[in-house]
C-alpha cells in the first residue's frame, strides 16, 4: 500500500494459498496484460484463459509468459478442457497444454455430463504432472443438485488431487451457488462450508454484491474468481474495507458504535 492504515484486515501474500483472486481474461490485448500487471500484480494470483478464447488470440503464448513472469498462475477455460474431451482428444488437450507452458488444468463438466468417478480418475491422471482446479457444478440455469451432492463432489474431487474446487457461477454470475437474479444461495453455501474448507473453494463471485456477500462471510482472505480486469482493485478495496459497502467490516466495535449511522 502507498500508506499505512490502522485497523486494516491482515491479506496473504504472494504466493498464497488463500485469498486468491482469479481474474477472467476473455481476449485481452498484449497492451491490456501489460496493463492488468502494471496495475494489479500483486493483487492477482491466477488467471483464466475464459471458455475457448485461447483457440483464437494469437498472442496467447505471449500472454501466458507475461503473466507467468508476474508471478501469476494461467490456465485455459473447463469448457475448451471439455471441448477435448467430448471429442476425445486428451492426448491433444495435452500437448496443447504443455505449448503454451502451463502448469495448471481445470477439470469441469458444466456444459456436458462426466460420470464423477471418471472426472476424480482425470483429475488424478492430472494431478500427476499439473496443479488442478475442479469445477462444481452445471453451466445451465434450471439444473439443481442438491447441497449433499455438492459436498460429495467437492470432497472427492479434493480427495482426488484438486488443488482448488471451483463453486460454478459462470461470468454471468446467475448459475451454480447464484439464484437466476444474482443472489447468493445462502443455505447451500452454508451447508458446503460445514463440510468443506472455505479456503480450499474458489468462489466465482463477478458482481459485486457477490464479492461483498463472501467478504462479509468468510473475511478479506476468501478466494474469489472470475473477477473482471478491470475490477481488481475495487476488489482488493471490499477485501480491506476501503469501500463503503465493507467499510465498517475491520473496524473495532468502539469506532463502529461511534461513528455507524
Amino acid at each position: 500500500m502507498n500508506f499505512k492504515l490502522k485497523h486494516l484486515p491482515e491479506r496473504t501474500k504472494k504466493n498464497r494459498n488463500h485469498g486468491l483472486t482469479m481474474v477472467m481474461d476473455k481476449g485481452l490485448s498484449i497492451r491490456q496484460a501489460e496493463d492488468l500487471i502494471d496495475s494489479a500484480s500483486d493483487q492477482v494470483d491466477i488467471v483464466k484463459l475464459g471458455f475457448g478464447t485461447s483457440a483464437f488470440a494469437s498472442n496467447v503464448k505471449e500472454k501466458v509468459k507475461l503473466y507467468k513472469k508476474a508471478d501469476m498462475r494461467v490456465y485455459v477455460g473447463g469448457t475448451l478442457f471439455e471441448a477435448f474431451y467430448v471429442r476425445g482428444q486428451m492426448d491433444d488437450y495435452k500437448k496443447y497444454v504443455d505449448s503454451l507452458g502451463l502448469d495448471t488444468v481445470e477439470i469441469s463438466d458444466g456444459s456436458m455430463s462426466i460420470a464423477h468417478d471418471v472426472k476424480c480418475e482425470i483429475i488424478a491422471d492430472f494431478a500427476k504432472n499439473y496443479k488442478v482446479l475442479s469445477e462444481v457444478g452445471s453451466k445451465e440455469e434450471g439444473i439443481l443438485i442438491s447441497p449433499a451432492r455438492w459436498i460429495k463432489m467437492m470432497q472427492h474431487e479434493l480427495s482426488a488431487g484438486s488443488w482448488k474446487v471451483i463453486a460454478e457461477a459462470r461470468e454471468s454470475g446467475t448459475v451454480g451457488i447464484y439464484r437466476p437474479n444474482g443472489q447468493a444461495h445462502v443455505m447451500l453455501i452454508n451447508k458446503i462450508i460445514k463440510n468443506v474448507n472455505p479456503e480450499d473453494i474458489l468462489w466465482e463471485a463477478p458482481k459485486k454484491p457477490q464479492q461483498v456477500y463472501f467478504i462479509k462471510q468468510f473475511g478479506a482472505n476468501v478466494n474469489l474468481g472470475n473477477i473482471a480486469e478491470n475490477e481488481v482493485i475495487p476488489l482488493e478495496c471490499l477485501r480491506l474495507g476501503l469501500r463503503g459497502d465493507t467499510f465498517f467490516d475491520p473496524l473495532p466495535e468502539n469506532l463502529v458504535t461511534k461513528f455507524k449511522a
